[in-house]
């Protein structure tokens, strides 16, 4: 395993072109182009790549085209895992989804980052931090959950909010930066 490697699966800064992460990253995508390829009707071809892809799955995963991750072996899902259209994953840290998580279209969650150091930038510093979405979360189109984040439990996010910034329980949050428009009975609501 090369050092890079070995950074970037500790959690520390590491060179974004390192040969064996580059080889990585084309495996994703290549798992990636066959998996939106796949029919709908082909549900076990597409848990199979989905499997193979991911670091790991729950029961009943389901992804729509066009999906994008950077690594898949970062992406945990836990049961009834759903993606629609267009969702991309920046799995350069940890991105663990709980139980019955819905992702509308086009919904951005991303672990990776740059430094804000120019010369870091300049020489191709990756950085990343994990992002944790609870059980029973979903997730309104078009909206973006960047790095560090932790979502609880039945949290849902208005669509084309941006979250910066990590959230409990039991809540609607919306906006950019998304902020608690709501909180719910999970007995009531």
């Amino acid at each position: 395993m090369s050092p890079e490697k070995k950074k970037f699966l500790a959690g520390e800064d590491y060179q974004i072109l390192d040969p064996e992460l580059a080889a990585d990253e084309t495996r994703a995508r290549r798992l990636c182009r066959m998996l939106n390829e796949l029919d709908d009707g082909a549900v076990a071809e597409k848990t199979a790549v989905i499997k193979d892809l991911f670091g790991s799955v729950g029961k009943r995963p389901y992804i729509q085209p066009n999906f994008r991750c950077d690594f898949g072996y970062n992406i945990h899902v836990g049961d009834n895992f759903l993606c629609n259209y267009d969702g991309v994953i920046l799995d350069s840290a940890p991105v663990t989804i709980g139980d019955n998580c819905l992702l509308a279209p086009h919904v951005q969650i991303y672990a990776a980052y740059h430094p804000f150091n120019p010369v870091d930038r300049g020489n191709m510093i990756g950085k990343a931090k994990p992002v944790t979405l609870g059980n029973d979360v979903w997730v309104g189109g078009g909206s973006a959950i960047l790095p560090g984040v932790t979502l609880g439990n039945n949290v849902i996010v208005g669509t084309n909010s941006t979250v910066t910034k990590s959230f409990g329980d039991n809540v609607v949050i919306a906006g950019s930066p998304a902020r608690v428009i709501r909180h719910l009975d999970p007995k009531n609501d």
